[in-house]
Formats: structure tokens, C-alpha cells, sequence
């Protein structure tokens, strides 16, 4: 196999798998010895085992780092800090990207973050065109939320919530929030699910006395 046939076989895709490679009359030995190579020589980058992805200038697609950290551990989703600064609900710049899974926690280079979720906790998560053609699994805003406290201790506390500088509030579905936290059965969510209902009434009112 020579390398421009993976140009125009994976070229236009943010990232490949081996597999798609071992389709029809082909050496699998050869193929692995080629992305061996490809990959010494920077052509090409291993994102994990059987995973990899173009590098500049042979790439045409740019994959986005919620897309990678899907396919980086199959079954996550986006959530805590990530998709809150995703949905414009915290005003920092997230420079890793926060990830959830039914897996134990990891971490890959690049700066993506896995943590282990409960398979009961599993949900509230939705598919999003992050941008043009690529969809990445992501928490809804209020389930990031929870995500996040239900993994950082001390988040029930009034002070963290503060120091989260939580924004934008009008965009969270307060009854969706509420209905999550119900649902998980724990005392924890329930008490920052009311938090954030207070936050939220009070950026209401501040803004109505700006008026």
C-alpha cells in the first residue's frame, strides 16, 4: 500500500482506523508495517491502538477535540468544564478536554481527561455538530453540571458554585436540571441543582433592575 492511496482513501476524514485499511486483497502485515513507518516519518499520528489521524500538510479535515476524545474511549461523552465553556456557561478557556465514560479514569496526551460515571449516571448526554460535519457526543448543559459536582468534591458548597462564575444561566433548562437530579437519587445533585436554581433567579433579577 502506498501512502497516496491513503490520501484518497482517508484523506477528506479526521482520523482512520486499521481496519478500514484490511478491507479487500491486502497484506495485514504490510499495512501495519506501513503505518509503522508512516508514523516514524510524521505523516501520520497514532491516537491510540488502531486509531490515527493525518498530520499537516496531508491532512484535509482538522479533527475537533471533542470528536477525538469520543473515538480516544468509544461510549464517552463531553462533559464538566468542557461543555460548560462549550455553551458559553463559564467564562474561562477549557485548555483540556473533560470527558466521562463507563471506563476507569485515564487520561491520553493532548489533554483529554476521562473520568468513570456509574452506568446508572449515564445520560443526558446529546450528538452535536461541533463544527461543519463532525458530531461529537456531549453532556446537555444541566448534566454537565451535575457531571461536574458529582466529581469534585466540596461542589454542594455555595462558595464553589460562586467560584465557577456560572454564566448565561437563562440558557439552562431549570426543569430539565431539576428532573436529572431527581432521577440519579442523590441528595448531592439534588442540593447543587437547587443552588444553580437560585443563581439563575438571581442573574434574572439583576438583569431586570438593568433594564
Amino acid at each position: 500500500m502506498r501512502f497516496e492511496d491513503i490520501l484518497s482513501l482517508v484523506g477528506d476524514q479526521p482520523f482512520f482506523e486499521t481496519g478500514l485499511l484490511l478491507v479487500g486483497n491486502v497484506d495485514p502485515s504490510d499495512v501495519r508495517r506501513q503505518l509503522s513507518r508512516w508514523t516514524r516519518a510524521g505523516k501520520i499520528r497514532q491516537l491510540r491502538r488502531g486509531l490515527y489521524t493525518l498530520v499537516p500538510p496531508y491532512n484535509k479535515v482538522t479533527p475537533h477535540p471533542f470528536l477525538l476524545a469520543n473515538a480516544l474511549v468509544p461510549g464517552s461523552y463531553v462533559s464538566g468544564t468542557s461543555a460548560l465553556a462549550y455553551y458559553g456557561l463559564i467564562p474561562e478557556y477549557v485548555p483540556r478536554t473533560f470527558s466521562v465514560a463507563l471506563t476507569r479514569p485515564s487520561q491520553w496526551d493532548g489533554g483529554f481527561l476521562f473520568q468513570h460515571l456509574a452506568p446508572r449516571l449515564f445520560f443526558g448526554y446529546q450528538s452535536v455538530e461541533v463544527v461543519k460535519g463532525q458530531f461529537a457526543f456531549i453532556a446537555q448543559p444541566e448534566k454537565a453540571i451535575l457531571d461536574l459536582a458529582h466529581l469534585t468534591q466540596g461542589s454542594d458548597k455555595e462558595i464553589y458554585l460562586t467560584q465557577l462564575r456560572l454564566q448565561n444561566l437563562e440558557r439552562l433548562d431549570l426543569r430539565r436540571l431539576q428532573e436529572f437530579a431527581e432521577r440519579a437519587a442523590k441528595p448531592k445533585w439534588k442540593r447543587v441543582a437547587s443552588q444553580v436554581a437560585s443563581l439563575a433567579l438571581q442573574e434574572e433579577n439583576e438583569y431586570k433592575e438593568l433594564q
